[in-house]
C-alpha cells in the first residue's frame, strides 16, 4: 500500500506530505488569531475614533510594535517576508520560532493602530519559522535538505491564509525569492500546505474576499461582468487590451519607483535612530491621516489599504484619485521608515486599484471593475516581481473569467519589463544558482586549513628543505613573522639556488610577496578567480590587519567537491 502511495504521490516522502498538511493547519489557526486581532479588534475599533485618534494612533503603534519587538520579540528586527526570502537563499536556513509572537503582535500594532502595512508579512514570517519548526522537530523522519521544502511550504500556507487563495499562496511562495525564477522543488509540499490552511482559515473566519469591491460583484463567483462595460466571458475586446497595455506601463513605471522608495525607506531605518524615525513618521502619518480625512471624509491612508480599494471603486473625479494614489504610497514609505512591522503585499495590491481605476476613467472605461483589477496584477508583479502569483491572485479573485485574466496577463507582463529589474524584497535573487554556481557562494571558510604549519623569516634554505619539502612533503609554506603574514616560501623559487647558498640564504629572501592573500569574508568563487588569475594552487588567508589565518588549498577546493557530491548538497 505504501509503495502504490510512493508512486501516486511521485515518489515524495510521505511523512515530508504528512508534515506539510500540519503546517498548513497549524499556520492558518495562527493567521486566524492574528488577523482578528489585528483587523477585526484593533483597526475595526480605531476607525470608528475621532481625528485626534486617528492621527495619533500610527505613531502609538509603531512605538508599541518596536517595544514589542525588542522585549517579547528577543531583539527581532521588524523585518517579515524579506526573512522568509532570505532563509530561503540561505545554505542552513533558521527562522527562530521564539520571535515569532513578538512580530505577530508587533504587526497586530503597527496595521491595527494604522500603519500602512499589510498583514501577508507577519504571516509569511509566522508560516516559514512554523515551517522550519516542524522540520526541527520530526528531523529524525525527515531528510535535512526538507528543510527549505518546509519553509517554502510555510510561507505558502501564510500567504494562501491571509489571501483566502490557496493557489496564490503556493506561486508566491515559490515565486518571491527569484526576480527572474522560480523553485519548483517545493510544488508539492508548498500544495498541500496551502491547501489545508486555506480550508483551515476559512472554517475560522469565513470566505470574505480580500478585495472588498469584489463581495457584491458578479466577477467574485465567476458567472459574468457588468453587462455595460460591453465584455463578454468567452471573449475579450481590443479596447481592454490596449488599455491593460497602457496600465502595464503606468504600473511599471509606478511600481519602479515605489520599489526605489521603500529602498530608501529601509536605508534610511537603518541609518536614524529610533527616536528620530518615529518623530518624523509620527508626524508624517498624521499629516496623511488628517489630509485623507479632510479631502475623503474617510481615513484612506490608514491600514493597509482594504478601505482606499472599496473607496476608490465609487463615483470618483480624477483629481481625488490621483490625490488618494500618492497619499497611499506616502502612507506606506513613511510606515516602512518609522519602522512598523507589515508586509507590502496589500499595500501594492491596493496602489494598483487606485491606478487602475484612474487609467480606466481616462480611457472612458469606468463602468466595470475590470481595471481596478487590471492595476491591482500589474502594480503588484511589478513591486514585487511576482507577475505570476499576481494574475493568479485576479484568477482566484473573479473565479477565472477569462475577460479579466488575460489582460492581466498583458497587464502585468508589460509591468514587468518596464519595471525592470526592481524589487521591493532585499533579498531576492535573479534566478536560481547552478550545481557549481551555490557552490562558488560558499563561504571561504568552509575550506580553510588553520592547522598549517609556518616557517619564520629568518630561516635558512636549508632548513626549509630537509624539514619542509623532503621531511612533510609540502613544497610551499607561508611565511609568518610572530603573527603577520610576509609571504609564501615555495620550493620553486629556490630550485634555481646554488646549493652551498642554502645554509647562507634565509627564507624570506627567497620568499615570494606578489602573490594574492584572501580575506576571511570571501567566497569561494572570489578564491578560485585569485587562484587562477595568480596560477597557484595554495593561498594564504589573513585578517584586514594581515595575521595570518591559514591557508586554501585546490585539493581542499577538491575534496569539498567531493563531499558535496556524496552528501547530494
Amino acid at each position: 500500500m505504501r509503495r502504490y502511495l510512493g508512486s501516486v504521490v511521485g515518489g515524495q516522502d510521505l511523512r515530508l506530505l504528512g508534515a506539510s498538511i500540519a503546517i498548513g493547519v497549524v499556520v492558518a489557526a495562527v493567521v486566524a488569531m492574528f488577523e482578528t486581532l489585528t483587523e477585526s479588534v484593533l483597526l475595526h475599533w480605531l476607525l470608528n475614533q475621532s481625528l485626534v485618534v486617528l492621527v495619533t494612533a500610527p505613531a502609538v503603534g509603531i512605538l508599541a510594535a518596536n517595544g514589542l519587538l525588542r522585549w517579547l520579540g528577543r531583539g527581532a528586527s521588524g523585518s517579515t517576508s524579506d526573512e522568509y526570502i532570505r532563509a530561503f537563499h540561505e545554505r542552513h536556513p533558521r527562522l527562530p520560532i521564539l520571535q515569532v509572537p513578538g512580530k505577530l503582535l508587533a504587526g497586530a500594532a503597527t496595521i491595527g493602530m494604522g500603519g500602512a502595512v499589510g498583514m501577508e508579512g507577519p504571516s509569511i514570517y509566522a508560516g516559514s519559522s512554523i515551517g522550519l519548526w516542524m522540520h526541527e522537530k520530526t528531523g529524525s523522519f525527515l531528510r535535512r535538505d526538507n528543510a527549505r521544502l518546509l519553509l517554502t511550504a510555510g510561507a505558502a500556507a501564510g500567504i494562501a491564509a491571509v489571501f483566502k487563495a490557496p493557489a496564490t499562496g503556493v506561486i508566491f511562495a515559490m515565486e518571491a525569492p527569484y526576480r527572474d525564477d522560480v523553485t519548483p522543488q517545493a510544488l508539492l509540499p508548498s500544495l498541500l500546505a496551502s491547501a489545508a490552511s486555506y480550508v483551515t482559515f476559512v472554517s475560522i473566519v469565513g470566505t470574505a474576499p480580500v478585495v472588498p469591491f469584489l463581495a457584491d460583484s458578479s466577477v467574485a463567483f465567476g458567472s459574468g461582468i457588468d453587462a455595460e462595460a460591453g465584455l463578454s466571458v468567452f471573449g475579450v475586446d481590443l479596447i481592454d487590451l490596449a488599455g491593460a497595455l497602457l496600465l502595464g506601463i503606468a504600473a511599471g513605471l509606478g511600481g519602479r519607483g515605489f520599489a526605489w522608495l521603500v529602498r530608501r525607506s529601509k536605508a534610511g531605518a537603518k541609518r536614524y535612530s529610533l527616536s528620530r524615525r518615529l518623530t518624523v513618521g509620527g508626524i508624517g502619518l498624521a499629516v496623511l491621516a488628517w489630509a485623507a480625512e479632510v479631502l475623503f471624509e474617510s481615513p484612506l491612508t490608514l491600514g493597509p489599504g482594504t478601505e482606499a480599494m472599496a473607496w476608490v471603486v465609487g463615483d470618483r473625479g480624477l483629481g481625488l484619485i490621483a490625490l488618494l494614489f500618492g497619499l497611499r504610497m506616502a502612507a506606506t514609505i513613511t510606515t516602512v521608515f518609522a519602522g512598523g512591522v507589515g508586509g507590502l503585499f496589500i499595500p501594492l495590491a491596493a496602489l494598483g486599484v487606485v491606478l487602475g481605476e484612474f487609467v480606466g476613467q481616462v480611457i472612458g472605461q469606468d463602468e466595470t471593475t475590470l481595471y481596478p483589477i487590471l492595476g491591482l496584477a500589474a502594480f503588484l508583479g511589478a513591486g514585487y516581481r511576482a507577475p505570476i502569483a499576481a494574475v493568479m491572485f485576479v484568477a482566484e479573485s473573479t473565479g477565472g473569467v477569462g475577460s479579466f485574466v488575460v489582460p492581466a496577463l498583458v497587464a502585468a507582463a508589460v509591468s514587468q519589463v518596464v519595471a525592470g529589474p526592481s524589487s521591493v524584497a532585499d533579498y531576492q535573487r535573479s534566478v536560481r544558482l547552478g550545481h557549481l554556481e551555490r557552490r562558488f557562494t560558499l563561504p571561504l571558510t568552509s575550506i580553510l586549513s588553520t592547522d598549517v604549519m609556518t616557517v619564520p623569516p629568518d630561516a635558512t634554505v636549508s632548513e626549509f628543505v630537509y624539514f619542509h619539502v623532503l621531511g612533510r612533503r609540502e613544497r610551499i609554506v607561508p611565511v609568518v613573522d610572530g603573527e603577520q603574514f610576509l609571504g609564501l616560501a615555495r620550493l620553486e623559487d629556490i630550485s634555481e639556488l646554488d646549493r652551498g647558498e642554502w645554509e647562507s640564504t634565509a627564507v624570506g629572501d627567497r620568499m615570494a610577496t606578489d602573490l594574492p592573500v584572501a580575506q576571511p569574508s570571501w567566497t569561494l568563487r572570489d578564491a578560485v578567480a585569485a587562484m587562477g588569475e595568480a596560477q597557484i594552487d595554495v593561498l594564504a588567508v589573513t585578517d584586514p590587519g594581515g595575521a595570518f589565518i591559514g591557508v586554501v588549498t585546490e585539493d581542499d577546493i577538491l575534496k569539498l567537491d567531493e563531499i558535496l557530491d556524496e552528501t547530494g548538497n
